[in-house]
């Protein structure tokens, strides 16, 4: 069962998986999340690559052009200085709002 992504939170999980596995082209960033999620998102060309030009628009990636494992031409993107401080940033606001939340849902029991 695939779940949609919560607005906001595509910057900071392509991000992170940029920190973690160095410069990866459309398809890897697309992969990975697919793998770390258990199937359960699935991104299309039309989710991520608005994305990817967004975060490079905003210095927080570089994208330069290489081949992939199956030798095809594709755009390489890795994170910058920027970028990293972005990605720190976007964790602490994500922690802090998950924790409203659980907070709210605990009382629910």
């Amino acid at each position: 069962m695939t779940i949609p992504i919560l607005q906001g939170t595509l910057d900071l999980m392509i991000l992170r998986t940029l920190a973690t596995m160095g410069p990866q082209h459309a398809y890897g960033i697309a992969n990975r999340l697919q793998q770390v999620s258990g199937e359960a998102l699935n991104l299309n060309q039309g989710t991520i690559y608005p994305a990817l030009v967004r975060i490079e628009q905003h210095g927080w990636t570089r994208g330069s052009w290489g081949k992939t494992e199956n030798n095809r031409e594709a755009k390489f993107y890795a994170i910058t200085k920027a970028g990293l401080k972005a990605l720190h940033a976007e964790t602490e606001r994500w922690r802090q709002m998950s924790n409203v939340v659980e907070k709210l849902l605990a009382e629910e029991q």
